[in-house]
């Protein structure tokens, strides 16, 4: 366009060129290049891959399109790679790797050797399969300078593993009346837990009983019990195996506490002869026995859910009373809302008091005559009418088929009254029943009125451990929050003032 705004001359003429339509190519001759006359070089036809000629007339070329990096990766300079003397171009991009055994946690994918020979290029391409997976733990509890996105295998392996197995008993509290934290290491931050205690007079057979309750067999040897029965020679001198308070826990989560006998004379025997020196607050031997036993029972009543009270022979007075004097001086523990009623039906609001059991060991035939088992089970309730603790209505003999025929409705009051017979040897057994009997029924067991010893341990077993698991305070506690629990209340227990006014009563 000119100057003066008109159009120029020929711009619309005939010399003007027609614009190209879609679809429509121009046909040049075979040696024009489409580039331009300054890239024209000679064409020459190629042959075909099966050997055939190029169909006759004008050739029609398409413009080429050209494949390159971008300008910022073409001045990279290319990273090769010399293995064996092959050259590999570039590291292929690994998606997915196998777990090396031999390899440090620590290394990089960089250091790992490539593979060489002829398959190294294949394997470059599909890549190498995981032979195993790993699964990711969230690290809870690992501090804080551990990555929340990785984990170390080995430290997620060990959070799945089984707690550790206990094969022999030990000190929750020792024979000086001090606490001790070994039992830590054995417990688990989780809250499905029982807590079974026991308490009873000296050769009653309470550590025998807790030992068939938790790991061992009436059948294994009693020297491979878990807690130290008495031995020969011990029960000989009249002296007392447990001291203090021993700890067990079985891989159910079962926690179970043996203790010292209760006013115990091989211990007060022991307190005279050998000069032991006691706190000056107690002036007389007797009374500071007597205070342990309470504060050990006082103890039990506020961290077990159930507590075993063993006697050999019905009944001894003085124990019941122990039982409501431990009773009474108990630390005051605030108990869950719905488990505020005692077992007199009444509702005290503030205490938690847990599950008696009361097992008769080594009872006779004449024992387990219904009408005896009847008037135990009355003595019993008399005697506990007065006690807040849970003595009755969660545990039943005539539950456990011992007594076929036998109502609940015959007892008419029930306590949590279990009875064991004497445990006997297969070989005294045999010999019992053959002698005064005929040839053909030697072999056969006599008669004893009740199942046999191990049949009565594990209806006991089965019926403690169904037992209702309350709340030992107003919160749940883990295994291990319950043994911080523990160890501030049998502090608050020795130093407990009502303990202190009662020993005053009793100089």
């Amino acid at each position: 366009m000119s100057e003066s705004g008109h159009s120029q001359p020929g711009m619309y003429g005939q010399g003007r060129r027609r614009r190209r339509r879609r679809g429509e190519r121009d046909v040049l001759p075979p040696g024009q290049n489409l580039s331009g006359p300054s890239r024209d070089r000679e064409y020459q036809p190629r042959e075909r891959r099966d050997g055939s000629e190029d169909p006759p007339g004008p050739v029609i070329q398409k413009t080429p399109i050209i494949l390159a990096k971008p300008p910022s990766d073409r001045a990279k300079p290319s990273q090769s790679l010399h293995v064996s003397g092959a050259t590999v171009s570039e590291k292929p991009i690994m998606l997915m790797k196998a777990r090396d055994d031999g390899a440090k946690p620590g290394t990089t994918s960089e250091s790992a050797a490539q593979p060489s020979g002829p398959g190294a290029s294949k394997m470059e391409k599909e890549g190498q399969r995981p032979t195993q997976p790993v699964y990711q733990i969230q690290n809870r509890g690992m501090g804080a300078s551990a990555s929340s996105s990785a984990v170390d295998p080995m430290v997620g392996q060990s959070k799945l593993l089984p707690p550790e197995k206990m094969k022999h008993s030990i000190k929750l509290v020792d024979d000086q009346m001090n606490w001790c934290d070994s039992a830590m290491e054995y417990l688990r931050d989780q809250t499905d837990m029982l807590v079974v205690g026991v308490i009873g007079l000296q050769g009653s057979g309470k550590s025998t009983i807790m030992s068939l309750l938790s790991a061992n067999t009436a059948e294994e040897d009693q020297r491979g019990y878990v807690f130290r029965a008495q031995s020969q020679e011990i029960k000989e001198r009249g002296g007392h195996q447990s001291s203090g308070i021993d700890f067990f826990i079985t891989q159910e989560r079962v926690i179970f506490l043996d203790t010292q006998p209760m006013l115990s004379p091989s211990i007060l025997d022991h307190l005279i002869n050998n000069d032991r020196k006691y706190p000056p607050e107690y002036n007389l031997p007797h009374t500071y026995v007597e205070i342990q036993s309470l504060q050990i029972a006082a103890f039990l009543f506020t961290v077990c859910h159930v507590v075993i009270v063993v006697q050999d022979w019905f009944t001894d007075l003085n124990l019941y009373r122990f039982l409501q004097t431990a009773e009474m001086l108990k630390p005051s523990t605030p108990s869950a809302s719905h488990d505020s009623t005692g077992s007199s039906g009444g509702d005290d609001g503030a205490e938690y008091y847990p599950h008696i059991v009361f097992v008769q060991n080594k009872a006779q035939r004449d024992d387990f005559c219904p009408r005896n088992v009847k008037n135990m089970h009355m003595v019993v309730d008399k005697l506990m009418s007065h006690s807040h603790l849970k003595y009755k209505g969660t545990l039943s003999m005539l539950d456990c088929n011992i007594f076929p025929g036998l109502g609940h409705d015959y007892m008419g009051t029930e306590v949590n009254m279990f009875l064991l017979p004497v445990q006997e040897s297969e070989e005294d057994n045999l010999t019992k029943a053959g002698l005064g009997t005929y040839p053909l029924f030697s072999l056969l067991p006599g008669y004893k009125g009740h199942p046999s010893f191990s049949t009565m341990v594990f209806k006991l077993r089965s019926q403690i451990l169904a037992m209702p698991r309350c709340q030992l305070s107003h919160t749940i506690l883990t295994e291990k929050n319950w043994f911080h629990y523990a160890a501030r209340i049998w502090d608050a227990v020795k130093k407990s003032s009502a303990l202190s006014e009662y020993s005053r009563l009793l100089c």
